[in-house]
């Protein structure tokens, strides 16, 4: 089970890199509303989004049925997963075919939901994520930390270590430029010598056939035109149904992501080059029954953009690693309790439902109130220890009633006046560990009004 609250305590316990991560995404956070200020339509491009993507997922059944027609005709080889398990041997079954030793991959969160990396490896297959950050991780023998900035819990001079640990640079170096140059000659070396090309698919076009790929770094372009085999991995909810839809959701992923106008580059792929093979995998793996939920399907119009991320308050503060899922924050807060609620039970509770991711994301996905919801749902299905519902229902009595809480509210600030520190601030309080109680007025806001403006008919 996954305790996000530990988690995020052990990743607080180095203050200066937790200010560091809080202050970077941030950063990131304001450089998304600079570019969306410059957009006049972009509350309407949010809005369309927003309704092509519940339109698509009302009719997902008939518009992956046509993406697959249409991709069919085009010389793609179009293959259906049920789960992950599926999907891997699908992966290990073509790459078998065709006597795979060595794969270039690019970013795919897909693949990382999979675990596709150690499946293959275990099979003999040697698989080199090709994505700077993706790559450091993958040599730091870490795990992503967020969807776009898979590397953004680690500083220049721990990559820098990294590097000169597993791919020769000099001892100490950790000038970004220097540091880029040496995994650039690293990776070429590596899609020069593969065997074949696995991607991630941003969006795929059912009108078309084709699949669209953005990335800032060229290397799915690379790992694709140096290679003969070429396997693209996809959710089912990736799909959109026309070619003039994709205009808006470009327009939204770049500077939702990362502040920019568009990613550098925008890859469509319709069809395999001459002599070679492009596979797409459709893979399902808890999506339809997430759909089946009405309170928590519009989780499927997300675009993986990590704009909740990057806004929100406890991500920022806790680092992905703290959620135990392939997707952390806001919205892998709503995703993973759909798959396994008994394991990511914490995380629908790892919010201060404020509200900003869903004011940020870019299909108006209702995060905040999902957050809530699931709640609900973990409350209902046991996941809440009960001291802590004991808590609450009586929170509830006290809220629900005006003159039980001014009752509570008087004999709570006289006896604040008097409650020994150990009472409050001891390891069995856990809202006491980084909270201080405020100097407790003599008497309430009501009372004082009461007093001096209502008694004096003013």
């Amino acid at each position: 089970m996954v305790n996000h609250a530990k988690n995020a305590e052990a990743f607080n316990q180095d203050e200066a890199r937790t200010n560091w991560h809080d202050e970077t995404l941030w950063f990131v956070r304001e450089k998304r509303d600079k570019a969306s200020g410059q957009i006049p339509e972009w509350e309407a491009l949010r809005e369309l989004a927003s309704g092509i993507k519940d339109h698509t997922l009302s009719k997902l059944d008939v518009y992956l049925e046509e993406f697959e027609k249409k991709a069919t005709e085009n010389g793609i080889k179009v293959h259906w997963a049920v789960d992950a398990q599926a999907h891997n041997e699908k992966v290990f079954e073509i790459l078998s075919d065709h006597g795979v030793k060595r794969i270039v991959k690019s970013k795919s969160m897909l693949t990382e939901e999979c675990h596709l990396n150690p499946y293959l490896e275990e099979k003999g297959i040697e698989v080199v994520d090709t994505d700077l950050g993706e790559r450091i991780v993958q040599l730091a023998e870490d795990t992503p930390s967020h969807i776009v900035l898979p590397a953004i819990h680690l500083k220049k001079e721990e990559v820098g270590e990294v590097f000169h640990n597993r791919i020769g640079t000099d001892k100490g170096a950790s000038d970004p430029y220097y540091l880029t140059e040496a995994a650039r000659q690293h990776l070429r070396q590596q899609f020069l010598t593969a065997d074949a090309a696995i991607t991630g698919v941003n969006f795929a076009i059912a009108e078309t056939g084709g699949i669209v790929i953005c990335t800032n770094e060229g290397n799915a372009d690379m790992g694709v035109h140096t290679q003969n085999v070429h396997i693209a991995c996809m959710g089912i909810e990736k799909i959109i149904p026309r070619a003039e839809h994709l205009g808006v959701f470009l327009r939204l992923l770049a500077r939702s992501a990362t502040g920019q106008h568009l990613t550098v580059y925008t890859s469509h792929l319709h069809k395999p080059k001459e002599g070679s093979e492009l596979h797409v995998i459709l893979v399902d793996n808890g999506r339809t029954e997430q759909l089946g939920r009405p309170d928590f399907r519009n989780s499927l119009k997300c675009i993986r953009c990590g704009a909740c991320m990057n806004t929100c308050p406890i991500y920022r503060r806790s680092g992905g690693h703290s959620y135990g899922s392939t997707i952390p924050g806001p919205i892998g807060a709503i995703l993973s309790p759909g798959y396994d609620l008994e394991k990511y039970s914490s995380l629908p509770f790892a919010s201060t439902l404020c509200g900003s991711c869903s004011d940020v994301c870019p299909v108006k996905i209702d995060i905040h109130t999902q957050l809530y919801k699931w709640r609900q749902v973990a409350g209902a299905e046991g996941h809440i220890a009960g001291s802590k519902k004991r808590a609450m229902r009586f929170m509830g009595m006290v809220f629900g009633s005006p003159h039980f809480y001014r009752k509570v509210g008087r004999l709570m600030r006289r006896a604040a006046r008097f409650m020994p520190n150990k009472w409050i601030y001891n390891r069995r309080n856990v809202w006491g560990k980084s909270r201080e109680i405020p100097p407790m007025p003599k008497e309430s806001f009501r009372d004082w009004y009461m007093k001096n403006r209502l008694g004096n008919g003013k």
